[in-house]
């Protein structure tokens, strides 16, 4: 328990100078690296014809987005089929199957790393750094790119416009994330990760057998795998492995590297809302108004990051305190034939990780919509594997770089709604009217990830197809299909891995989820942040709902639960519900 709660208090501390350099990356304003990144970013903008002075409408906006991450997914496809030749290619890995590179191509577009292969022998190194690792940096970059122009749309920090994607998208890349990987990657291959060019190694064990060890540029991709919570590995047993994650450290690493950004994001945002207020009481002053009536309504409207920090907080908390008790519970069926289970459930777990991080990792890999792994999920007791199956199906627990964000705001959307609706007033959420429009698509984009979910899901068990891929009879099959099709539509990428998933069937199904999982919600949040951004400020007044205190952090939590009873219990009750049930409460 102490060494979880010292790993929480550090992240929180850190997080605070993250998110108001991220801020300051966000606003265009100054920072004390731009003598050497505004060269970079000039020269880029030069040789890609980019006017950075040019603003966007949510439509242009999202069409952009969509439209480069299509020109990616298209030249990708074709390297993932042609990595037979031999550049780069030291162990001579052949093409990939056609609709396993659909598969791949669209799981790393979309931020998802959803692997239906194992990368050591799936994968050419020259796929692993212009399609993987290349991805992992843009798939990342154009959600935080959506978050920010999502936040300009709902704080009115731009006029008339939602930022330039294409600007977003190399600013992001060349002072967030690069910077980041570097260090964490030297971080790495000081604990000991690989970074070579070299062939798979084969050596003679202690045993007297022969064993081969996989090589190849590891640590460069583990680095921007969880900075920009991407989650594919490189070897197949991800983060499991000594050579992705070698110790102690390197754990704590890949646990902060995965939380720091999405967390800052919560920060960044609550900056620019304490932003547009300043300089709306700054206003108030120039035209006769109070400054310190002014600066008190900007210091509280500073607030709304902590009220979202809180709702998402309380879920997580809960979340990692369920699936660390079930994980110390044990197994009964196997004390009943004399192993001992003092330690806990042990099974798919590294030794020197032990219950506490395999929960704390597990907890905090599939809330902040990651996907890799320091221990095996299928092997998690029931209760333990619904921790991190319902986290994916909220996708709001944090959540990927800067998506997490947007999705918890849909929800605080519908929180203002319901409490506006008991007390008989118009909702209203950062001094903007929340209308039937937003209303209508916030619930489109809360809709359609249960709907992938469900959807594809009772597709798989009514199909003989889909069937054939279940590797386990009963409750623990259909966990197996839901924590497939849950991870996809959250674009996370983890999976219970006795699943048989690398066929025509789960190919196609897996990469719709995940194509739909992440533009349609995208595309909307856009729509909406620009309707908000075209209305007018409202003034407070005595019966506007406060929405920037723990106590609506608490409502927003209820909410985000409440709606997953409703659309996910039934399921649930099904698969690791009742498995639970039949283990501890046999017949």
């Amino acid at each position: 328990m102490l060494q979880i709660i010292l790993t929480l208090v550090i992240f929180v501390l850190l997080i605070i100078p993250i998110g108001r350099y991220m801020f300051h990356i966000a606003t265009g304003q100054h920072t004390f690296c731009d003598p050497v990144f505004n060269r970079i970013d000039n020269g880029i903008y030069r040789i890609c014809g980019i006017n950075q002075n040019e603003g966007m409408g949510w439509k242009k906006y999202a069409l952009a987005l969509v439209l480069t991450n299509a020109v990616m997914v298209f030249i990708g496809y074709l390297i993932l089929r042609i990595q037979f030749l031999p550049v780069f290619n030291p162990n001579g890995i052949g093409a990939m199957e056609p609709t396993l590179s659909f598969n791949t191509i669209i799981s790393f577009m979309t931020n998802t790393n959803l692997q239906h292969y194992s990368g050591e022998s799936g994968l050419s190194y020259l796929s692993q750094m212009l399609v993987i690792i290349f991805m992992m940096f843009v798939s990342a970059s154009t959600g935080y790119a959506a978050c920010v122009a999502f936040c300009r749309g709902l704080t009115g920090t731009s006029k008339n416009n939602l930022g330039n994607f294409y600007v977003d998208l190399v600013r992001i890349t060349t002072r967030i994330l690069i910077p980041f990987s570097i260090i964490v990657t030297l971080i790495l291959v000081w604990q000991g990760a690989p970074q070579n060019f070299m062939a798979n190694q084969t050596v003679t064990t202690i045993e007297g057998t022969q064993q081969d060890i996989a090589m190849g540029p590891i640590a460069s991709l583990v680095s921007i795998k969880h900075l920009g919570t991407n989650g594919g590995g490189f070897l197949g047993a991800n983060s499991s492995t000594p050579l992705e994650n070698p110790t102690m450290l390197s754990n704590l690493i890949e646990l902060y590297s995965m939380m720091l950004l999405p967390g800052a994001c919560v920060i960044t945002f609550g900056k620019m809302v304490h932003a547009r207020r300043q300089e709306a009481a700054d206003g108030m002053q120039r035209a006769g108004g109070l400054r310190a009536r002014g600066g008190l309504s900007a210091a509280i409207y500073g607030r709304e990051g902590r009220s979202i920090f809180a709702a998402m907080g309380i879920l997580f908390v809960i979340g990692l305190s369920v699936c660390f008790w079930a994980e110390s519970q044990g197994n009964p069926a196997l004390a009943d034939i004399g192993l001992d289970q003092a330690m806990g459930s042990m099974e798919g777990k590294e030794v020197r990780f032990g219950i506490a991080q395999s929960a704390l990792f597990t907890t905090v890999t599939t809330s902040f919509t990651t996907g890799t792994v320091n221990n095996m999920h299928d092997t998690l007791t029931p209760l333990g594997g619904m921790v991190p199956l319902l986290h994916m199906m909220l996708n709001c627990v944090f959540g990927g770089k800067g998506v997490g964000l947007m999705n918890m705001i849909m929800y605080v959307m519908l929180g203002v709604f319901l409490c506006g609706l008991m007390i008989g007033r118009t909702p209203e959420y950062l001094g903007k009217k929340v209308e039937g429009r937003e209303m209508k698509m916030a619930v489109l984009v809360l809709i359609i990830h249960p709907l992938l979910i469900l959807g594809f899901s009772a597709l798989a068990v009514g199909t003989e197809a889909g069937r054939a891929g279940i590797t386990n009879p009963g409750f623990h099959g259909l966990s197996q299909v839901l924590y497939e099709y849950s991870s996809s539509a959250a674009n996370n990428g983890s999976g219970f891995e006795g699943l048989a998933d690398n066929t025509y069937f789960w190919n196609i199904t897996a990469g719709l989820a995940m194509f739909f999982g992440r533009y349609l919600a995208i595309v909307l949040q856009l729509a909406i942040a620009w309707s908000l951004l075209c209305k007018k400020r409202m003034n407070e007044s005595i019966g506007t709902l406060k929405t920037n205190n723990i106590g609506f952090g608490v409502i927003v939590a209820f909410v985000v639960y409440i709606f997953a009873a409703l659309t996910f219990f039934p399921a649930l009750a099904l698969g690791p519900i009742a498995e639970h049930l039949s283990i501890w409460l046999p017949v």
